[in-house]
């Protein structure tokens, strides 16, 4: 990790009832300012979509913040492009998928790189999973096997996405997400954030800040979960 992160890591790409991005549109056209080649890493490729089709969708939504954006399909060289593009969006999608793709494409050091660099990354959902040291705390099934859990390790805490708390009315028996985040801590040592739907963490050098209404939930072994909103000092997330 660096003191030159610029990161914009949000839980998912559409909060009902809004369109793709949409709920998030004006921080993506602030935190992409003046940026004029920017690329969607479209790997994830949810519920089997091609590249093509997702990047068509990422496309759309980066016009409605004003934004112009092209899919890493696109170029015959993918590591060229990242080593010459000024900011990445990587959407969600399947974890496993993502990742298994990227070290396939060779494209975990060079954008690990450019990131601790202070190039721009945007993530949603498996793409903001993958920013964390390891994917061991998404939510998808395992449908491929990547060399490696480890992901960018951009910032020292695991994420997970879409965080959801118990429903005290549900008769369902099976874990919680804070069932099988306890699991991880029997195994792991680091921090892992709940990250709420509608939530975003932007990371700038050594600032963290918690954009959106929903509080954050952050889980740290050996202590109870601890709840924290929009004017917590969440700094220590660094640490």
């Amino acid at each position: 990790m660096t003191d030159k992160l610029n990161l914009l890591l949000c839980s998912s790409s559409t909060v009902h009832p809004l369109g793709y991005l949409e709920y998030c549109k004006d921080d993506i056209a602030d935190f992409f300012s003046g940026c004029t080649n920017l690329i969607f890493i479209s790997y994830a490729r949810p519920g089997g979509v091609s590249l093509e089709n997702y990047s068509a969708v990422a496309k759309g939504g980066f016009r409605n913040a004003g934004l112009d954006i092209k899919g890493i399909e696109e170029f015959e060289d993918p590591v060229e492009a990242i080593r010459n593009c000024d900011g990445i969006f990587t959407g969600g999608g399947n974890t496993f998928l993502l990742l298994k793709t990227l070290y396939k494409k060779g494209l975990i050091d060079p954008i690990k790189h450019r990131v601790n660099e202070g190039l721009k990354y945007m993530g949603t959902s498996a793409g903001s999973n993958v920013a964390g040291p390891s994917i061991k705390t998404t939510n998808d099934m395992p449908i491929v096997y990547p060399p490696s859990f480890e992901s960018f390790g951009f910032v020292p805490f695991n994420i997970n996405p879409h965080y959801l708390d118990p429903d005290p009315h549900s008769t369902h028996k099976g874990e919680t997400r804070e069932t099988r985040i306890n699991e991880y801590h029997h195994q792991n040592d680091n921090i892992v954030v709940g990250l709420r739907e509608g939530s975003i963490l932007k990371i700038q050098k050594s600032e963290v800040t918690l954009i959106g209404k929903p509080t954050l939930r952050i889980f740290e072994k050996g202590k109870k979960a601890r709840e924290y909103d929009n004017f917590a000092n969440i700094n220590f997330l660094l640490d």
